[in-house]
């Protein structure tokens, strides 16, 4: 559901390194280049630092480093416009997240009452709001549906031969066999699906999803990150114990190189060479390959030679879903706050269609900001059309769901909208697990200290999720 924290997908995509490098750490040890200056290319120096790996550079290709964390100031705070939730917290297991963010670093963090967006469902055409008690129905029917869906993965096969989409479950225990087609189980069907892995049940796997692994592992609850210093300040921590800082703690080291754009990778037994944008070349023994699987599916970094088939088939069977955060300032605040507020939906004729609303008043106060969260084909769609048609939008559906409220004009309405499918063509931040690729993630499960090796996963909660994190190695064997 939300752009929530990469953070464990990206520390359990590189635990495999100190295994693979830990004996290759003699006097003088390998080189090893990362590109990409995230939480996983972070993480992953890291790791390799702990095992005994000291030669190592680090390339990226933008101006700065924390990938997908990253905060941008807007109407006067800053907010998140990537990863923004530790999610998975209240379980067995503590989530390992949660210490840095909440006692190293101490960042502002609130709880999200998502629970209570049943009461906050807003009819089109000006119809105010659902019965909370009928919503409260609709939604305990989808998630017994959801509880069935995962106790039958509980019968299917490791290897996901038997494999189906949640929309198959669906149709399976709920007998619709489009899905939800009224207002209200179309806007909770997207909350807890869409929202939760940017893409709608017909292509999710079910196998693979159903349990969520973070719900399973660390528990239900989720923290809003809301701090000026930024979320990304957890990767700059987690940098500190090998790298340089600034007297910010602010990671600035002659081994992250920074606007180096990969574009082409050799490899060979004797090592391999990285080719960057500017001409640039660098040598090393390994490099590790920390961009998003977006990047990877795309012609941005070429390999020499090519990957072997299977490899490139595990890689593009899977999908990067699209996750657009709105974010929307307002000269007053229109909307209701308090117990119970933070959360509300459009349960529009047309699914998807500005169905999320979160307001950030609690966090922000008096800041007048609202976010709307939008994916998979409404992303595109918005984030190829202007901001100006976008406020357009936006003010009618909200004097939609306030008639009666005094909803500024397009013209007094400031907004931001990242645009991550855009900036890179479509290399997103969410990995989504479509029912067709399960059988290569039994494969890429084998390939963990193989070359190259491909980790994806995806970071959920009970109805949000995280944009996760693919990690590749390439050795020189």
């Amino acid at each position: 559901m939300k752009t929530s924290v990469v953070v464990v997908a990206a520390l359990a995509a590189v635990l495999f390194l100190a295994q693979s490098y830990a004996s290759l750490a003699g006097a003088s040890g390998p080189r090893v280049i990362i590109v990409g200056a995230g939480m996983s290319g972070i993480s992953a120096g890291k790791t390799l630092w702990e095992a005994g790996v000291r030669d190592l550079l680090i390339l990226e290709a933008t101006g700065r480093v924390g990938g997908r964390m990253h905060k941008h100031n807007f109407g006067g705070i800053n907010v998140e416009i990537g990863a923004n939730w530790v999610e998975g917290l209240g379980g067995d297991q503590l989530n390992p997240i949660w210490p840095l963010v909440n006692s190293t670093l101490k960042l502002r963090n609130f709880y999200s009452d998502f629970d209570s967006v049943v009461g906050n469902v807003y009819k089109e055409n000006g119809g105010g709001l659902y019965d909370e008690e009928y919503v409260q129905k609709r939604m305990d029917r989808a998630y017994e549906v959801e509880e069935l869906g995962a106790n039958l993965t509980k019968k299917m096969h490791p290897s996901g031969r038997d494999d189906i989409s949640v929309l198959a479950m669906q149709r399976l225990f709920n007998h619709q066999p489009n899905g939800p087609t009224t207002p209200v189980d179309m806007a909770l069907d997207y909350f807890i699906y869409d929202y939760e892995f940017a893409e709608p049940p017909r292509v999710t796997s079910l196998q693979n999803t159903q349990p969520t692994p973070t719900n399973a592992d660390f528990g239900e609850d989720n923290y809003f990150v809301a701090d000026q210093r930024g979320y990304e300040s957890i990767i700059h921590s987690i940098g500190s114990s090998y790298l340089s800082t600034d007297g910010n703690g602010k990671l600035k080291d002659r081994r992250i190189l920074l606007n180096k754009v990969v574009r082409q990778i050799a490899y060979n037994k004797q090592g391999v060479v990285v080719k960057t944008e500017d001409g640039s070349s660098y040598r090393a023994d390994y490099v590790v390959v920390s961009t998003s699987l977006g990047v990877l599916q795309t012609d941005l970094i070429q390999f020499k030679p090519q990957l072997p088939f299977w490899k490139i088939a595990a890689i593009y069977s899977f999908d990067m879903g699209v996750y657009t955060k709105i974010f929307l300032k307002f000269p007053e605040r229109f909307w209701p706050v308090g117990e119970g507020k933070q959360f509300f939906m459009y349960a529009s004729s047309r699914r998807g269609y500005y169905a999320l609303w979160q307001s950030f008043e609690r966090e922000y106060p008096g800041a007048n900001v609202l976010l709307a969260t939008v994916t998979d084909d409404e992303s595109r769609r918005i984030e190829r059309q202007s901001d100006d048609q976008t406020k357009a939008e936006v003010a009618e559906v909200l004097r939609d769901m306030f008639p009666g409220a005094d909803v500024p004009g397009p013209d007094q309405i400031d907004i931001y909208v990242p645009r991550w499918w855009r900036r890179l063509g479509g290399s997103t931040s969410l990995v989504s697990t479509p029912a067709s690729a399960t059988t290569a993630m039994s494969m890429e499960h084998t390939l963990q200290v193989s070359t190259p090796q491909t980790s994806s996963s995806t970071t959920s909660s009970r109805t949000r999720s995280t944009r996760s994190v693919a990690s590749t190695t390439w050795r020189t064997t």
